[in-house]
């Protein structure tokens, strides 16, 4: 498949749109998604004094409340998904701190992983947010929101979730165990296996399908995004980046700081930007 047809693929803000020869803005949404989401420098993982509130598995955490406004659009039409953050006395939360330029970071993941949007929403003045989403299946999905509250010193870093049915026929499918996969313009290896503890490392090497080195621009203020969920228990982890890319051999490596505490398989999904467009890969890899 030719690079112009794969980055025809395209969707803005996780709605489909038409491929275009301009470079991106540098932090624009516009992502390229590989073929298993058509189907299918700091870290918020965890460690001692950095563990964040909520494993973004329940609505509810540390005072904190996700409450989900209206349903998640039908599979195949692109619609807006709202919800607000509600604070221990039941009120609205309208101030944040912003992290990697945003906000409030929200993701949308089906309960087997196979599918996964990454939105930066938008707040109204009564602190509702809304995003715009395009999901490709039906089945049980998880909005997963991250934040952390600004006007709450003492709160630190808030993950939630909450769960809800896209009405249709599906079938859960089994986490593919791929260190080592692509979207048929860029490659992700990851080691099979990755240690756990509060102070570890993980080395991705990004290159082009083809072997070949590309140019990683930067996305959200540093080099690639980086989150994962524990297959079995859901729990979400996201980790960034050290610094630029090292050029290697066999590609360009990424080393990210780590503080798994739960072994296991994990799915993680990898966001780089390259050649204007930001491309979404997914891999697995074992915490042990």
């Amino acid at each position: 498949m030719s690079r112009r047809l794969v980055a025809g693929l395209v969707l803005a803000s996780a709605v489909l749109a038409g491929c275009s020869d301009d470079p991106a803005p540098a932090d624009s949404d516009r992502v390229v998604l590989s073929p298993a989401e058509e189907g299918e420098g700091h870290t918020h993982s965890g460690g001692e004094g950095a563990l964040p509130i909520g494993t973004g598995t329940t609505p509810q955490a540390g005072g904190y409340r996700l409450e989900l406004v209206g349903d998640l659009p039908e599979p195949g039409r692109p619609g807006d998904v709202s919800f607000r953050v509600l604070d221990r006395a039941g009120r609205a939360v309208t101030t944040y701190t912003p992290e990697q330029t945003k906000e409030l970071h929200m993701y949308v993941v089906r309960s087997d992983l196979a599918e996964f949007r990454h939105l930066h929403p938008t707040m109204a003045e009564d602190g509702t947010w809304t995003g715009r989403v395009a999901l490709a299946t039906p089945g049980s999905y998880r909005v997963v929101v991250e934040f952390t509250p600004g006007d709450d010193p003492e709160a630190g870093h808030v993950v939630l979730g909450a769960t809800q049915l896209v009405p249709g026929e599906w079938a859960p499918v089994a986490v593919a165990d791929a260190p080592t996969t692509d979207d048929g313009i860029v490659r992700v290896s990851a080691p099979e296996r990755l240690a756990a503890g509060p102070d570890e490392r993980m080395v991705l090497t990004v290159s082009g399908a083809d072997g070949e080195r590309v140019a990683l621009g930067s996305y959200l203020g540093t080099f690639a995004h980086l989150t994962g969920f524990h297959a079995e228990s859901g729990r979400f982890v996201h980790v960034h980046p050290y610094g630029a890319a090292e050029p290697t051999e066999d590609g360009d490596e990424l080393t990210f700081h780590t503080e798994f505490r739960d072994p296991g398989l994990y799915r993680f999904f990898l966001q780089v930007r390259v050649d204007g467009f930001l491309h979404q890969v997914p891999f697995t890899a074992t915490v042990s």
